[in-house]
């Protein structure tokens, strides 16, 4: 199983660690791909126009020169640097060691800068979103999505993608619509407010990680989180389009 993740616009950090080490992160492969992305979003991160540049508030100074500093800045990893209403409700800190292998091993998250990292990649914190239009580079998610295919198509095998990413880092990468994999391809969608929404995916995550089980099918995953949310299954709208399975706490 695979359980794709977005990034959160907030990040920790921390004032004592290594630097970053790209060829060091996991899918090496895409390390010429994250240094095209870096080397571009330190430039621009420098330019007097960088905020409207990046589609963030000018208040937002200190982060917007973070990224000037992405190479050298203290590391931490992704488990420990992504924060907020999603990752507050994986809690992956809490869970016991075999949740945390499972963890380690299904999920992964979809980012800008790094195109995706496993939980235990130490990187350094950034300020950049999928949406961006990237001077040098282009639109990230066309940009990303030839590099990722390989990398999560592998990761995926025959098991379920479990599709918890917003619409901005879908865009990223999809499975091929032809694929065997499209049809295992299943889209986590909680009714109502953004908030919610993170919070509930967050939930989705931290029960997959928690349970052994590796369901091969959309029904067997319905089936398996009917235990503890309200679940219902939409069949694909079409050829190459995911199940969607609405979901929300039990």
């Amino acid at each position: 199983m695979l359980i794709l993740l977005p990034p959160s616009e907030s990040k920790q950090t921390r004032t004592r660690g290594s630097a970053l080490r790209p060829e060091g992160l996991s899918a090496p492969g895409l390390t010429p791909a994250r240094d095209r992305v870096l080397t571009a979003l330190s430039q621009v991160s420098e330019r007097t126009d960088a905020a409207a540049v990046l589609g963030v508030s000018p208040n937002l100074t200190a982060e917007i020169a973070r990224n000037t500093r992405v190479r050298s800045a203290p590391t931490l990893p992704a488990r420990e640097l992504y924060s907020g209403v999603l990752y507050d409700a994986l809690d992956l800190a809490s869970l016991d060691a075999g949740a945390s292998r499972r963890a380690t091993a299904r999920l992964r998250v979809v980012s800008a800068l790094y195109g995706v990292v496993r939980m235990t990649d130490r990187l350094a914190p950034y300020r950049l979103s999928m949406a961006v239009n990237l001077p040098g580079v282009g639109p990230l998610a066309g940009f990303w999505r030839p590099h990722l295919d390989p990398v999560l198509t592998g990761a995926a095998g025959r098991g379920l993608v479990v599709d918890c990413r917003s619409s901005t880092y879908a865009a990223a990468w999809t499975p091929a619509a032809t694929s065997d994999l499209a049809r295992r391809w299943v889209h986590v969608r909680v009714p109502g407010a953004t908030h919610m929404a993170k919070h509930t995916r967050g939930l989705v995550a931290r029960a997959l990680c928690q349970d052994p089980a590796d369901p091969r099918t959309p029904r067997a995953l319905a089936e398996l989180l009917a235990g503890a949310f309200d679940v219902e299954l939409h069949d694909p709208r079409r050829a190459g389009a995911p199940w969607v399975l609405d979901a929300l706490p039990g």
